[in-house]
């Protein structure tokens, strides 16, 4: 199996390098991540710049191949199928994030987006996330690892069986053996609270900042906050086609009455 793997957190991440040795049971692994962390770039793409590729060397994966890439991890996904799988590959992984991809942050993360455009280029793709709820507290890293190892060959099984959708995978940052098993979820609601703060600089200068207190309701069992919440791993298919069909219809119908 031909996999190619990468991130928003960076080239250095120590998730990638999690991913990347757990993958390597399955197959091929090459890796083409970029540069510098870039959380929240969402499923952006540079159009307007020119893309610097340069060999990187991963400590302890040296019979990895792999590139950094000066652009968002979609960019990634395209050059790693244009240098390092130009015949195409089986499977895009990205991650394993430094943080939660619950809820709504699907729509902004950069992890998700990378295996959003494994999906369109018609790869199954999955993404992984260490789902922390406390800043500072231990990412557990090597959880997510046995964890990967454990199920990437039934997820994968499963990701090449899915049209137009990825996996989201997050996993909660625990002891390995304080995990309560995994779920399939849908995707629930993790939202924030006073997330523009408006700052003064040296000089006087407005500026803002933005962020937030992260807000997680937890009442619905069937979503990947409860579940994750819970000390399960949640796995969530999500589908590139963002189309409202039920509502698509409805007014369809409506438009048929009026005319």
């Amino acid at each position: 199996m031909r996999i190619l793997i990468t991130n928003d957190d960076g080239i250095r991440a120590p998730g990638l390098f999690a991913l990347a040795r757990a993958a390597q049971q399955l197959g091929t692994v090459k890796v083409v991540a970029p540069d510098r962390e870039r959380s929240a770039c969402g499923h952006s793409m540079t159009l307007r710049d020119p893309l610097r590729i340069r060999e990187a060397h991963l400590p302890g994966l040296e019979n990895i191949e792999a590139y950094e890439v000066n652009g968002v991890p979609v960019d990634c996904v395209n050059i790693g199928l244009t240098i390092a799988y130009p015949e195409g590959c089986d499977l895009v992984l990205s991650g394993i994030n430094n943080g939660p991809n619950l809820g709504f942050d699907v729509t902004y993360s950069g992890t998700v987006a990378g295996a959003l455009e494994g999906v369109i280029n018609g790869i199954p793709s999955i993404a992984f996330s260490m789902a922390t709820f406390v800043d500072g507290a231990p990412l557990h890293f090597e959880t997510g690892e046995l964890w990967v190892q454990e199920n990437l060959a039934r997820l994968a099984e499963i990701a090449a069986t899915l049209d137009g959708s990825l996996i989201n995978v997050n996993i909660p940052a625990i002891a390995y053996q304080e995990v309560n098993g995994s779920r399939w979820t849908a995707k629930g609601k993790r939202v924030y609270e006073d997330r523009v703060e408006e700052r003064s600089d040296p000089w006087g200068r407005t500026y803002f900042w933005q962020g937030g207190v992260v807000v997680m309701r937890t009442n619905d069992p069937n979503t990947d906050v409860y579940a994750v919440n819970e000390g399960y791993v949640s796995m969530t298919p999500v589908r590139v086609d963002w189309t409202d069909y039920a509502m698509l219809a409805v007014l369809a119908e409506k438009e048929a009455e009026l005319s």
